[in-house]
């Protein structure tokens, strides 16, 4: 769990570091087989979603630039055929970076319409990498044996998250509204919520079964109860920040007050997260605050 924990601390520094791509040369892709089509690839950046078969891959997410390389040489070891399809969960850099190489290598790049307009306020000269099929509330495609739907999940980690369902193979990747085994990242500046986060979570549960496997956004393969314990922490923390400010208490009270959340975490515990508990505190507090 130690290394789990750094290894995302990692990857979150990168994310949102000058630095983002120092070290990339030393990072190794992992290659997990969920099911006979289904692959989960982990490197440093949000975890990537592989569904294989004869109509090319489908791939969801695809971490930073500087690791696109290694991606595409281990997509490689699982399949022949090229990634035809790349989803975008959300907009992060850490899931978004290795857009414009997918590209050039003919991916058609599907993403929900706001992250879209981010991507094209980040970009410079080119509007390669930028989605090119957008969708408001869902998509459905029809793919290696797949009835895929991409599902979008309203103001949860950022304004426009996705939920991919694969309901033949019985996988869902989440991307950023389920963080296994840690707090979550709920990135207000983005447009996201506590409410829109535990939103997002419930409308999961809600369609798949208890024999789903989860790929998270960052964290190890998950099942039907981690999703649901994850769940059950949001709704928790959610009423103990709330009946707090009901009591009048402030935002440097809340940040101070560990029992808050100690009940899932320590504050020594979650010190080596991304969101250690004070930050998670104040992103309720601010978050159910408006």
């Amino acid at each position: 769990m130690r290394k789990l924990t750094l290894s995302i601390v990692f990857t979150f520094a990168c994310s949102f570091s000058s630095f983002a791509f120092q070290n990339m040369e030393q990072v190794e892709i992992k290659t997990q087989q969920i099911t006979k089509e289904v692959y989960l690839l982990q490197g440093a950046g949000g975890n990537i979603g592989i569904l294989t078969g004869p109509d090319g891959v489908f791939m969801i997410d695809d971490q930073f630039a500087a690791l696109s390389d290694k991606l595409i040489a281990a997509i490689a070891t699982i399949s022949e055929l090229p990634v035809r399809f790349l989803v975008n969960t959300h907009h992060h850099g850490d899931h978004t970076g290795g857009n414009e190489n997918f590209d050039d290598q003919g991916a058609l790049i599907l993403a929900h319409q706001n992250v879209r307009e981010r991507l094209k306020e980040k970009a410079t000269d080119s509007s390669a990498g930028i989605p090119v099929i957008t969708f408001n509330d869902q998509l459905n495609l029809h793919i290696n044996s797949n009835d895929v739907m991409v599902l979008h999940v309203h103001n949860a980690h950022t304004d426009g998250d996705a939920l991919v369902y694969l309901p033949q193979s019985n996988v869902l990747h989440t991307g950023d509204t389920f963080f296994n085994g840690m707090f979550p990242y709920i990135d207000l500046s983005s447009g996201g919520s506590v409410d829109g986060d535990i939103e997002a979570a419930e409308k999961g549960l809600s369609i798949i079964n208890e024999k789903t496997k989860i790929i998270p956004g960052h964290g190890n393969l998950a099942n039907y109860q981690d999703y649901s314990n994850y769940l059950s922490m949001l709704k928790s923390i959610r009423e103990n920040v709330q009946q707090k400010i009901d009591q009048g208490a402030t935002e440097e009270e809340i940040a101070r007050d560990e029992s808050l959340t100690s009940e899932f975490y320590t504050d020594q515990e979650a010190s080596e997260f991304f969101i250690n508990g004070e930050k998670i505190r104040r992103t309720f507090y601010k978050s159910l605050k408006k």
